[in-house]
């Protein structure tokens, strides 16, 4: 079972107890806003959510963690690897994502977190080229993508919601310079 750590963050597998910080995350219309349509979730939504996270992993041996800040032992939020099916004109893919609660932004855990996740996803399960897709408008998780040592690769519509996107891309040979 993968758990990842850097000085600050823990990043493992999902509990049932993380449904109700997850829930107040996903209730949340600023965070929520470049997610889809924008609609926020409701615990039951998080609860099948997390179901579908877990399946993941177990199905192909990566997906979305849940990051847990070391020092309190809080729930931040998730970053991770995911197939992203809703843009099939990019397919077969893996993206990297995260979603973390407003109190957590600024303070570098995403692009700590990510860090991790890329790494696993070239280290450990042999991938040689991670995606990463925001909206256009959304410019902290662009911000990251960047730091992250991603380059524009197009733009397009995700169908899904009918909002513009954005494909980041990073290869394996260019994040383990």
């Amino acid at each position: 079972m993968p758990r990842l750590e850097t000085t600050r963050l823990l990043l493992r597998r999902w509990t049932e107890k993380d449904i109700v910080s997850m829930s107040r995350i996903n209730a949340d219309p600023e965070v929520m806003q470049w997610i889809g349509g924008g609609d926020t979730r409701t615990e039951e939504q998080t609860r099948i959510f997390v179901r579908r996270c877990e399946e993941t992993w177990e199905e192909l041996g990566f997906g979305l963690f849940a990051v847990e800040i070391v020092a309190t032992g809080e729930l931040a939020g998730f970053v991770g690897l995911s197939v992203p099916a809703f843009l099939p004109e990019i397919m077969p893919a893996v993206e990297i994502g995260w979603r973390l609660g407003r109190s957590f932004w600024g303070r570098g855990i995403a692009t700590e977190a990510a860090r991790e996740a890329l790494r696993f996803g070239f280290e450990n399960c042999d991938l040689s080229e991670i995606l990463s897709i925001c909206q256009i408008g959304n410019t902290g998780s662009e911000r990251i993508m960047y730091k992250l040592g991603m380059h524009l690769e197009r733009e397009t519509v995700d169908q899904s919601c009918n909002r513009r996107v954005r494909v980041y891309s990073i290869k394996r040979q260019q994040f383990m310079l």
